[in-house]
């Protein structure tokens, strides 16, 4: 079912994105040679007029392929006779119809379960924030100069702009139909590790799941798999009598005994917590859905579009940054999975979600599709972008045979890249 799921999904997306290319091309009067869907041998095809519509064997991928797209031809309607500005029309057709597309989902999806506004949920008591004036109700508009129009916009930037110990928070708040500036700066909180992860619920034993490096309980010689019995001689038999525990006696820097079984011999040591200085904004905020009425759903469904495109655009900032690597890239593999994750994990919470996470997963991709064919990168539509808008301001094409090889010589990167990408894909599943 998951690979069907997937099939289905990336399928629809590149054929909105191939049929954007067609539709432009029939409408600047090209002709379209092929419209397929897939890569590899034909399957199925039929011819409708001068275009052969094919169903190919590999369901990812795609193509519409237009009369003199990468050859001279003299037919009137061959791609490259045609006005430079209707070149650009079919080639930057395809990622406007994937924005289309997102968009049309992502009304579906608000007027279905709603938008999340990045409303002000708590303050915290004695905070910077309280301070400066932050009240619980304020719709957050502006995070450290970056717009916000929904909680998850806040969420993503935090993420990739981790706030740090001695920051300035700057923010702009919307209150009683005012705008308000808010600026502060960051608390520290001060915590102390054993540098451990536990698995299973808050009655079952505290069964370490993983060990943190250059930690205090990695270097006492704990392992994923021991289970904690004791700290500073009290009995632990359960997660929750653990947590029970350090809520009494918070952990401050002193040491602490830990009793611990490794393959049914118990071990202890007296170990000292490590601190741990993290920077706290002082407040929480809304990631939860509220209903939207009227015009709203076609705002609140534009905005969601503008959200997966900015995340997207942020992500390959960070990627040339060095913050993300190859590593972090997924490509159909990796894409199938999640929609097989999101498709599972949502079966539970009914059929309603169910599909709700799936649109939303489509409307990402579908954007995501959309950003990254728009990248001045050779073979890319970005790229066919960049020759045709130098054509365009020199008034005379570039050299075809110079685009050709420069094309070519992308899609062979490319290429390189998908294998890297999926190679990295399978060994992150399996």
């Amino acid at each position: 079912m998951n690979i069907i799921l997937s099939i289905l999904i990336l399928g629809a997306i590149i054929l909105i994105h191939e049929l954007g290319h067609f539709l432009m091309a029939k409408v600047c009067g090209i002709g379209v040679v092929e419209f397929s869907l897939g890569m590899g041998p034909r399957l199925f095809s039929v011819e409708m007029g001068e275009t052969r519509y094919s169903i190919k064997a590999f369901p990812f991928g795609g193509s519409c392929a237009m009369l003199g797209e990468d050859e001279e031809a003299d037919e009137e309607s061959a791609f490259g006779n045609k006005s430079v500005w209707a070149r650009i029309a079919v080639v930057a057709g395809g990622p406007v119809f994937n924005f289309i597309l997102a968009f049309v989902l992502s009304v579906i999806i608000v007027g279905g379960v709603g938008y999340e506004p990045s409303t002000v949920l708590s303050v915290k008591e004695g905070s910077a924030a309280e301070a400066a004036g932050l009240k619980k109700g304020d719709v957050i508009t502006s995070y450290q100069g970056y717009h916000i129009d929904l909680g998850k916009d806040l969420y993503v930037y935090s993420y990739m702009n981790e706030l740090k110990e001695g920051d300035t928070v700057n923010l702009t708040v919307k209150r009683d139909g005012e705008k308000k500036e808010i600026s502060y700066k960051a608390d520290t909180n001060v915590r102390y590790l054993l540098g451990c992860n536990f698995t299973g619920d808050d009655s079952a034993p505290m069964t370490v799941e993983s060990v943190m490096a250059g930690m205090p309980l990695e270097e006492a010689g704990v392992q994923a798999g021991d289970v904690i019995t004791s700290i500073n001689g009290v009995r632990i038999s359960t997660s929750q009598e653990y947590q029970d525990y350090i809520r009494e006696h918070p952990l401050d820097g002193s040491p602490v005994k830990i009793t611990w079984k490794h393959e049914g011999l118990e071990y202890d040591d007296t170990i000292t917590p490590k601190e741990y200085r993290t920077a706290d904004s002082g407040f929480s905020y809304n990631i939860y859905c509220e209903k939207a009425k009227g015009l709203d759903v076609i705002r609140y469904g534009a905005v969601e579009v503008k959200y997966m495109i900015r995340t997207t655009i942020l992500s390959l900032k960070e990627l040339c940054s060095g913050k993300f690597g190859l590593k972090d890239l997924s490509g159909p593999v990796g894409v199938a999975d999640a929609i097989g994750t999101t498709y599972e994990e949502s079966r539970s919470e009914g059929s309603v979600m169910l599909w709700m996470n799936l649109l939303n997963m489509a409307v990402l991709l579908s954007a995501n599709l959309g950003v990254m064919n728009l990248l001045p990168f050779p073979a890319l539509d970005g790229g066919r972008l960049v020759f045709l808008v130098i054509e365009a301001i020199r008034r005379k094409p570039v050299n075809r045979r110079i685009e050709g090889t420069i094309h070519f010589a992308g899609l062979m990167l490319l290429m390189v890249l998908m294998v890297v990408v999926m190679y990295n894909d399978i060994v992150r599943i399996f």
